[in-house]
């Protein structure tokens, strides 16, 4: 029979502890604990040196050993393993360069925040608290364990962490912890964008994006990470539109309006909220004024500005391809209807369509507030069968050589032209459209 990952870590901790070793529960799985919200995982600090700890359970991952960490496999769940420890000499504001194993309690001093520096026992029920986490949290509180400037030197990951935290949990900065942050922001860069990256996607898919940008942009953070959204703020656009203010605050609107579809998995969920954070970065450098501030090509803008970000942000490459496609294609939505047939059709059977779907809409709630546009794509699909979306082609480029069109280029574009009438209702059967592409051929031999 299966067992819980708390189980799983309790097992661990037991023959840890059996073994003559120190061993509790300690960090966010505590946290979490306190909160009322079932953990997701659960860490095991202990007094075992690693090497122990390899030598104790059969199935190991050494992923840290070198700093005191083994992840254990035990009953189908990883358990992270980390002997106590103080660490010092992080020379590139990330990694220490010197660790040292101690005491419980100085393991705890050399952790990121008070909510998340609390061990807990399992088995007596007992909370061991050496830094104010329980009144902490009880307060609503995020506050660095220690000094804030010598925790963010350590690790300056440790802001963008502040700022996550604050939000998910919906914390109160202490004050000495956000001057910290907001003196230390622009040393951010000395993180590697793949950290960074995932601490950006765990907030823009978190319960509160909208409020997460907010506080990137109050830190600073957001200028050193992403200065082209930063550039969003001041730039003003037309109250018939948008009356809800400038270009930034359009985007912290479309943050909180965003539903992603249903069924969509993780890859594509990060990927619109990164398309909704940028599907705006080209205005800044399109705002015109003339009768009324315009953004003329705007998406097309944004949409290389975006494949820019997300490439410096170290995102897979399908993320990229998608995040692209929705930032260039999201001011479309308001041609739909003015669309000819076959146009319409090929932007209906997109494969990004759905995503692109959920932009839109929230893209208008967080502005007029009109859905017409979605509304209609949304009957026209409902309306519309595969066959009339992707119908089979009437003929192929063999056939079109056959028929005495010539080698490259022009087949692809006699196809889409043929594909074009198609979908239009212009031809249905095979006899039709070889008459069809004799005529265009023979007409193509008149031209001069």
């Amino acid at each position: 029979m299966p067992i819980s990952a708390r189980q799983a870590a309790t097992a661990v901790l037991m023959t840890l502890r059996q073994a003559g070793h120190e061993a509790l529960f300690a960090g966010g799985a505590v946290r979490d604990l306190l909160r009322g919200e079932p953990p997701h995982d659960y860490d095991v600090a202990t007094s075992a040196r690693p090497e122990q700890v390899l030598d104790l359970f059969p199935h190991t991952v050494a992923v840290g050993a070198h700093f005191g960490v083994v992840v254990v496999r035990y009953g189908g769940h990883d358990v992270e393993v980390a002997t106590f420890r103080s660490e010092g000499g992080y020379a590139d504001g990330r990694h220490p360069t010197r660790v040292v194993y101690s005491s419980a309690r100085q393991d705890v001093l050399r952790r990121d925040f008070t909510i998340n520096g609390l061990l807990y026992d399992p088995v007596t029920d007992r909370v061991i608290d050496y830094v104010g986490g329980q009144a902490d949290l009880e307060a609503g509180r995020l506050r660095c364990i220690g000094e804030p400037d010598a925790r963010f030197a350590e690790d300056r990951l440790r802001m963008l962490r502040a700022v996550r935290f604050a939000v998910r949990f919906d914390l109160t900065v202490d004050p000495d912890t956000w001057a910290a942050v907001q003196a230390h922001a622009s040393e951010i860069g000395a993180v590697s964008a793949e950290r960074i990256r995932d601490e950006l996607l765990k907030m823009l898919t978190g319960p509160r994006p909208a409020l997460a940008l907010v506080r990137l942009q109050e830190s600073g953070l957001l200028a050193a990470i992403l200065p082209e959204v930063e550039a969003l703020r001041g730039v003003t656009q037309p109250e018939a539109f948008h009356p809800e203010g400038d270009v930034f605050e359009h985007t912290r609107r479309v943050l909180k309006h965003l539903v992603p579809p249903a069924d969509a998995p993780p890859w594509r969920v990060e990927a619109l909220f990164v398309a909704a954070l940028l599907h705006d970065v080209g205005k800044p450098a399109t705002w015109k004024k003339t009768d009324r501030v315009r953004f003329h090509g705007h998406a097309a803008v944004g949409a290389d500005l975006a494949d820019d970000i997300t490439e410096r942000l170290r995102l897979s490459r399908r993320q990229r391809t998608r995040v692209r496609a929705l930032v260039a294609d999201h001011a479309r939505f308001l041609d739909v209807r003015k669309m000819r047939t076959a146009t319409r059709l090929r932007f209906l059977r997109q494969e990004h369509l759905e995503d692109g779907l959920a932009l839109h809409r929230a893209d208008r709630l967080a502005g007029s507030g009109d859905l017409t546009d979605w509304q209609f794509c949304r009957e026209e699909l409902e309306r519309l069968s595969e066959q009339q979306l992707r119908p089979a082609p009437l003929l192929d480029g063999h056939r079109l050589i056959a028929l005495g069109a010539p080698r490259g280029p022009a087949v692809g574009r006699l196809l889409r032209a043929l594909e074009d009438a198609q979908l239009e209702g212009q031809l249905t059967t095979v006899e039709a459209a070889e008459a069809w592409v004799s005529e265009a051929l023979a007409r193509q031999k008149e031209e001069p």
